[in-house]
């Protein structure tokens, strides 16, 4: 389900597939409600999350646990297409890699009723910063599945 291809050091790319139409996973994005239910790791939950979404707009969330506490993070939207592609950067607050900022460029695809999502992050100042990064974001797109999953059972109960 989760594929890599071979990159520069600097840069991360994961492509998933989700069990849904782009609309709805773009719209995962783009919706700070929903960003507030997957946002974060496992073992995180996303109590804000704050979206101006246009180009030029800015977001902003907070991701906290009990382990690592409250980590926050934000960017400016750069491009927006509508279920096809977001582009935004991104830069933690605080920590080992506070301040640094990379852009974060999304690519959606419809393939036979399913969305292919290709997520690509850059530059990173190092391998480790990338690395550190992979599990993060891979564990967030597990919950973001469970989340549509959860979606799409509310809309055939309702």
């Amino acid at each position: 389900n989760v594929m890599a291809a071979a990159l520069a050091d600097d840069e991360l790319k994961i492509t998933r597939l989700f069990d849904a139409p782009p609309e709805l996973v773009f719209e995962l994005w783009s919706s700070p409600e929903h960003l507030r239910n997957w946002m974060g790791p496992d073992g995180f939950d996303c109590p804000v999350a704050e979206v101006d979404f246009r180009v030029g707009g800015k977001y902003r969330a907070l991701i906290r646990s009990p382990e690592s506490g409250d980590s926050w993070f934000g960017g400016v939207y750069r491009e927006i297409r509508p279920n096809s592609r977001l582009a935004f950067t991104f830069a933690w607050d605080a920590g080992p890699s506070a301040g640094v900022e990379t852009l974060i460029t999304i690519d959606f695809a419809s393939l036979r009723g399913k969305t292919a999502m290709t997520f690509h992050q850059t530059p990173f100042r190092s391998v480790e910063a990338r690395d550190r990064h992979v599990g993060g974001w891979t564990s967030s797109f597990d919950k973001a599945a469970g989340y549509i999953q959860h979606l799409e059972q509310q809309e055939r109960a309702s």
